[in-house]
């Protein structure tokens, strides 16, 4: 895949946890299945949609994966949908932007340089 840029869904403990710590190791989720999951942009919704619904406080991590070399790899999962999955953990370094998750009123998800970000 080219993206550049993925995205990772998290509470705002676990980011809170990563800066302090310098790393993020995943989730519950992440840490059950063995890599730290992530979304294209045009995946978010979906994702949220899936594994996020009704929660509140949770925040948008921007993830430059030029900075994560091998560990990432893309994978099928939803519907056959490739998406990229860290095989390791995730530092701090590699993140260009964190903020609260916002929807869009089409149902989307507005990224880092959209209206709000």
């Amino acid at each position: 895949m080219t993206d550049r840029i993925v995205y990772k869904v998290m509470s705002t403990a676990e980011l809170a946890a990563m800066r302090r710590d310098g790393a993020f190791r995943g989730s519950a989720a992440d840490v059950a299945d063995g890599y730290i999951h992530l979304s294209r942009a045009v995946q978010l919704a979906g994702t949220l949609d899936k594994h996020f619904a009704g929660q509140a406080g949770l925040v948008l991590v921007a993830v430059d994966l030029s900075q994560l070399g091998d560990t990432v790899r893309w994978e099928p999962s939803r519907g056959g949908q490739l998406f990229p999955h860290i095989h390791g953990v995730l530092p701090i370094e590699a993140v260009t932007w964190a903020g609260p998750v916002e929807r869009t009123p089409d149902g989307g998800v507005a990224l880092p340089g959209e209206a709000g970000h």
